[in-house]
């Protein structure tokens, strides 16, 4: 069954360039677009959406406050930010208010298309070059007790994290680091616990800002 994803970008040219690439994916169907927030978050009232994929910096309704708004309303529907350089000072808030990940909006289409995929399979989309940036955006109130979290990370937990990062499946961890896979997802879920995170692209956030420094 094909995933089926939401576009909602203020720019026609965007959107129809995105419907026209994802035509030819078998697996992805784009089943409805959006000008703004507010009209994205009125379609997923009435429409099964797999995936939620949004501009960050939309008219009458955000990217940030729309998936704020789509959290609220539907925790099944996926959400992906969709940003350009200039915007990912808004990506930070926008995770916490709930998306899933993001891309930049210079990603390759086949990329994206991997991304989508891998959202709606519950693992991270946070590429490695859109991390390494992302460096000087996050920020946290409590870094002592931030820090003190990933303290508590063994060695292999902490390997696994890295590999989280990086935007790497389970499976990929588990041929990076010679473990199998039902030990990736052991320590996937003590690192969750441990980080009192939700999910891999909030706890991939703690990996941009304490393990690069470590």
């Amino acid at each position: 069954m094909a995933i089926k994803i939401l576009i909602a970008d203020d720019h026609q040219v965007v959107r129809k360039g995105l419907v026209f690439f994802f035509q030819t994916q078998t697996d992805i169907e784009v089943v409805a677009e959006a000008s703004n927030g507010k009209e994205a978050l009125d379609i997923i009232k009435v429409k099964e959406i797999d995936v939620a994929l949004l501009d960050v910096q939309m008219p009458e309704m955000d990217g940030v406050e729309a998936a704020k708004a789509i959290r609220a309303e539907n925790d099944q529907v996926k959400i992906m930010m969709l940003t350009s350089f200039s915007d990912y000072d808004s990506v930070i808030p926008a995770i916490q208010a709930g998306a899933n990940g993001y891309q930049l909006k210079d990603v390759e289409p086949d990329e994206l298309a991997e991304a989508i995929r891998r959202v709606v399979k519950g693992e991270s989309t946070i590429t490695a070059k859109a991390a390494s940036h992302l460096m000087t955006h996050v920020t946290g109130d409590n870094e002592k007790e931030e820090r003190a979290k990933i303290d508590s990370l063994t060695k292999r937990e902490s390997d696994v994290l890295k590999e989280i990062m990086k935007g790497k499946s389970n499976k990929e961890i588990s041929s990076s680091l010679y473990i199998t896979e039902k030990t990736v997802k052991t320590h996937v879920s003590n690192i969750l616990s441990k980080l009192e995170v939700h999910d891999r692209t909030q706890a991939a956030l703690f990996a941009v800002k304490y393990l690069k420094k470590a």
